[in-house]
């Protein structure tokens, strides 16, 4: 008898369990549905306030130039920035710097250090060995620096963790369909890696997880097909969890459909990402060269809805199938008719006089110190409560 009951009992939990269970994934799909339906974009926007050329080419025994990337210490309100010469001028580096910030504008630019980055040998990187494009601060007080690799010389790509003495912490796994291979076709192109790095900090403490999101500058070797032009610009975007412990993972890989360029445009690409503080949301920094010279976009972008593309081996054919990931024009620096370079670093910056967040952008002058200048700009973002399509 206490057997059948005990049975009965069993099946009765299971039952329940599983209706539960059936319940919830409808409720689940339902909120998916809505957000689905509802996630829109901020209502944000920039206004332009001032640029500065810092005009240094010689700090302690390092050549100033190449500032493709930059971050900012909100806490000890000071900017790091990262070189992108390859060991050959200089070994590779970050710079420390100090901005001075008065009525809007910026007063003043200091270097206050530069740090030399290390191996896992514990020595600085040799000729041609890393191609630093991208820097980050964490909230563990480190830098992680992406490094989108030398492709025809077989140094592969990767993104590293570096305490701010520049030594070698730890090390972002990369799948291996980014690591470049002639004869499979596949992996980064050269020169159009990982130019995009930013850090989604939500915890309060120091080892709390954080996130982690980077992109190519355009399109993997498998995923271009030379017949159709327009493959190129299909630039995948990593969205890793950085735990406090255990190696960094890989959670969503999404397409990013990088701009048509406009005719006369030689170069163009994903050049920097932002995460904002709202969950969700970013900004991203595409960079154009061409017969007009150089041109900028400031887009926001939102990941929810898009798909998840990790087991895509190509993204050469038909993406039909493919939600891509959202993006809207924020500001198209041609139509401040202002003069700018090569811009390539974007972070916010400290709070401005009224309250309102700063945002700073920086160009790479390809260590061109006749031709192109490393500059800085400032904007003010401005942003509505409301929200809209």
């Amino acid at each position: 008898m206490f057997n059948k009951i005990s049975k009965v009992i069993t099946l009765f939990i299971l039952i329940c369990s599983f209706l539960f269970i059936l319940i919830c994934s409808f409720l689940f799909i339902d909120s998916k549905v809505v957000f689905a339906q509802e996630r829109v974009f901020l209502d944000l926007s920039l206004e332009y306030l001032d640029s500065y050329e810092l005009t240094t080419q010689d700090f302690k025994n390092t050549k100033v130039g190449g500032l493709s990337g930059i971050t900012y210490d909100q806490q000890n309100n000071i900017f790091y920035v990262i070189s992108d010469d390859r060991s050959r001028l200089s070994p590779a580096r970050f710079y420390t710097l100090k901005m001075d910030l008065k009525n809007d504008k910026i007063n003043n630019i200091s270097i206050e250090d530069v740090t030399l980055l290390k191996n896992s040998q514990g020595e600085l990187y040799a000729n041609d060995t890393i191609d630093p494009e991208a820097i980050a601060l964490s909230p563990r007080n480190s830098v992680f620096i992406s490094s989108e690799g030398i492709s025809h010389l077989g140094v592969a790509p990767f993104i590293n963790e570096y305490d701010l003495q520049g030594n070698l912490l730890s090390e972002v796994p990369i799948p291996k369909r980014y690591i470049y291979d002639e004869e499979e076709n596949k992996g980064i192109q050269d020169n159009l890696g990982f130019e995009s790095l930013t850090i989604k900090a939500n915890g309060t403490m120091a080892q709390d997880p954080f996130r982690l999101f980077t992109g190519t500058e355009l399109a993997l070797t498998q995923d271009f097909d030379e017949d159709i032009p327009e493959t190129v610009l299909r630039s995948r975007l990593m969205h890793y969890v950085v735990n406090p412990f255990g190696q960094p993972v890989l959670i969503s890989e999404n397409l990013y459909p990088v701009d048509q360029p406009d005719f006369g445009v030689i170069y163009n690409g994903l050049n920097e990402l932002y995460a904002l503080p709202e969950e969700g949301y970013l900004l991203s920094l595409e960079r154009t060269f061409g017969l007009r010279g150089f041109g900028a976009k400031i887009s926001q972008i939102v990941m929810g809805n898009a798909t998840d593309i990790y087991a895509e081996k190509s993204l050469a054919g038909n993406i039909d199938n493919i939600n891509l990931i959202k993006k809207q024009l924020v500001l198209n620096l041609k139509d401040l008719k202002i003069n700018f370079d090569n811009l390539e670093g974007l972070t916010f910056g400290p709070r401005l006089p009224d309250g309102s967040q700063s945002l700073i952008l920086v160009s790479d002058n390809n260590f061109k110190y006749s031709t192109e200048k490393t500059e800085f700009l400032l904007f003010k973002v401005l942003q509505n409560t409301e929200r809209n399509n």
